[in-house]
């Protein structure tokens, strides 16, 4: 313990020296500088899907049932309504009735080709009797196996009458209601994709300036961000692609941005999209005091200079006049 206690005495003032140090240097005088800062223009974006689908009747009939609403997430293969073809109840207790009669068919051309067999062995009928009755025991069997297909495929159109989610996403329109008709490849509910992005909408003059890969600067949601103040604060999106062709003066782009899911198809957000570069003075908000209403510096010599401040960036305050290259600041 003791030898702890001398080697903290020791790092002690060693710390407060460097803490002290670095005071002196964030109090000490400053050199303004011109700086090369990305001007970026605040605009609105509308959040889009990457693909729209639709999920359709597979066979005619009546909506019995429907479990989507506007709005609903689903995911990929969920049933979300219901379609009954009363006729196909009726079609599938006439194949129930012929592949029960065909079954007898065939259990009586069993039992003839058993006894024709019989009697052929102690040749007691010709070899044709026995052909016609191994031809019977085929067609009889065939018949069968072909009704029991056909209610197969009743067993299938029926099971078809169950509309599922093609991918995972949320519902945006329901276009039929309970009890409504469809017809088979109707659309029944029209939804997004799980994928979202932001589509931008740019002046043309802007179009130069942008390109796949840039960075783009989110607000949350709503329109409470009104300024630029943190990219820490924010989103930070990348522009995946930027369509080639303007329309009606304006550039179209998207941005991929995560955390999408929660908001709404069609929501406007503020972003802030790269315009260029420009140079600008950035000054520590230390070096800055109001006085009547404006905004002062002093310089070395003892000099106070009016000045008009900008927009926050990193490492201080853009100003935009009042200073030049050179210019000495001290604190007040």
């Amino acid at each position: 313990m003791t030898a702890m206690f001398k080697s903290l005495s020791r790092l002690l003032p060693m710390a407060v020296l460097a803490w002290a140090s670095q005071v002196q240097a964030q109090d000490g005088p400053l050199t303004v500088q011109e700086t090369v800062v990305e001007d970026r223009k605040s605009v609105f974006a509308t959040v889009e899907s990457v693909d729209v689908v639709v999920a359709r009747a597979r066979i005619g009939g009546t909506v019995t049932e429907l479990l989507a609403d506007e709005g609903m997430a689903v995911q990929a293969g969920e049933k979300i309504a219901r379609v009954v073809d009363e006729k196909l109840a009726l079609k599938m207790e006439a194949a129930d009735a012929q592949i029960k009669s065909l079954a007898s068919q065939k259990e009586l051309a069993d039992t003839a080709l058993t006894r024709a067999r019989k009697l052929f062995s102690t040749d007691a009928i010709p070899k044709v009797r026995l052909d016609e009755a191994e031809t019977n025991m085929e067609v009889a069997s065939r018949a069968l196996t072909s009704a029991q297909a056909e209610r197969q495929v009743l067993e299938q159109t029926r099971t078809e009458g169950d509309v599922l989610s093609p991918s995972s996403g949320r519902i945006l329109k329901v276009n039929v209601r309970k009890g409504s008709v469809v017809m088979p490849g109707e659309a029944v509910a029209n939804m997004t994709a799980e994928a979202y992005i932001l589509r931008l909408k740019l002046p043309e003059r802007h179009a130069k300036f942008i390109a796949v890969g840039d960075e783009v600067y989110v607000a949350e949601r709503g329109l409470e961000a009104l300024t630029l103040s943190s990219a820490k604060q924010m989103r930070i999106g990348q522009i995946r692609q930027v369509y080639p062709e303007i329309k009606q003066g304006l550039v179209f782009a998207d941005v991929e941005v995560a955390g999408l899911g929660d908001f709404f198809v069609g929501e406007r957000i503020r972003v802030w999209v790269g315009t260029g570069e420009r140079k600008t003075f950035i000054v520590p908000e230390a070096y800055l005091y109001p006085r009547y209403g404006l905004t002062f510096v002093k310089l070395r010599d003892g000099r106070e200079i009016v000045v008009q401040p900008g927009l926050p960036q990193a490492g201080g305050v853009e100003v935009l006049t009042g200073l030049e290259p050179g210019d000495v600041l001290v604190r007040p």
